[in-house]
């Protein structure tokens, strides 16, 4: 979901998606979107060739940007966890 920390972090190949956190195959209960992201995140493996290879999901979540919650309200638990130790 944050690919370009792809090369950073050394992942060898990325299925980007420019959907919310927590939601990067659609919302609850759209079982088309999420079967669609899910065969297109498997089809990487036939087209990513080389380490290093980023490919775009043909996917466009289904808000405007400035209308999109990115972020849950709520932190998931490791993220709590994380803030308490800082």
């Amino acid at each position: 979901m944050i690919w370009p920390y792809q090369r950073l972090v050394g992942m060898p190949r990325v299925a980007a998606i420019e959907h919310p956190f927590g939601r990067p195959f659609g919302d609850a209960g759209d079982a088309a979107t999420q079967t669609g992201v899910l065969r297109a995140a498997l089809d990487v493996f036939s087209v990513a060739r080389e380490p290093g290879h980023v490919e775009h999901l043909p996917f466009v979540w289904h808000q405007a940007p400035e209308e999109t919650q990115w972020h849950p309200a709520e932190p998931s638990p490791i993220i709590a966890m994380l803030k308490k130790r800082t």
